[in-house]
């Protein structure tokens, strides 16, 4: 029972993103505005994280109710799961630090590149200083990935 939850657990969030996608560039040909597309992405998101983690923490707990343990046994599973579930939020956190550090850093990029391109059409000699604003966009993932990592050494 356990293998099946823990299957789903791994080709759920694949499956339902790969599906999202595909359904936002319908949306996305259909005409529909970028915004709306994006909310609904956000929470479909959401959703399947909460999915994903429900699974994970069903087979778990399927793996901590043996009814032929003995107390001691069923105390180092007890103790077993818990530490699988901080290892798994660990995991997730580490997961959410570096995808939303990335988003925030392709955004900040998206923005600067544009007008560090214009900016050194214009003046050729502000191209060091638009290098450096367009650099800092790309720091935040940086950030993020830095962060993620000391989040892994943590576990």
């Amino acid at each position: 029972m356990s293998t099946v939850l823990i299957t789903l657990a791994v080709l759920f969030p694949a499956a339902a993103l790969t599906a999202l996608m595909v359904f936002s560039f319908q949306k996305h040909l259909r005409g529909v505005s970028g915004k709306r597309i994006l909310k609904t992405n956000l929470l479909a998101f959401a959703l399947v994280l909460v999915i994903t983690a429900s699974l994970a923490f069903s087979a778990s707990a399927v793996d901590a109710d043996t009814p032929d343990a003995s107390v001691e046994q069923a105390a180092q599973t007890e103790q077993a799961a818990e530490s699988n579930g901080d290892k798994g939020l660990g995991l997730l956190a580490a997961g959410l630090v570096t995808g939303l550090a990335g988003i925030g850093g392709g955004i900040a990029v998206a923005a600067g590149a544009p007008a560090a391109i214009a900016a050194t059409s214009e003046d050729p000699k502000s191209f060091g200083k638009s290098l450096i604003f367009v650099a800092l966009g790309e720091s935040i993932a940086l950030y993020g990935v830095v962060i993620s990592i000391l989040i892994l050494n943590k576990l």
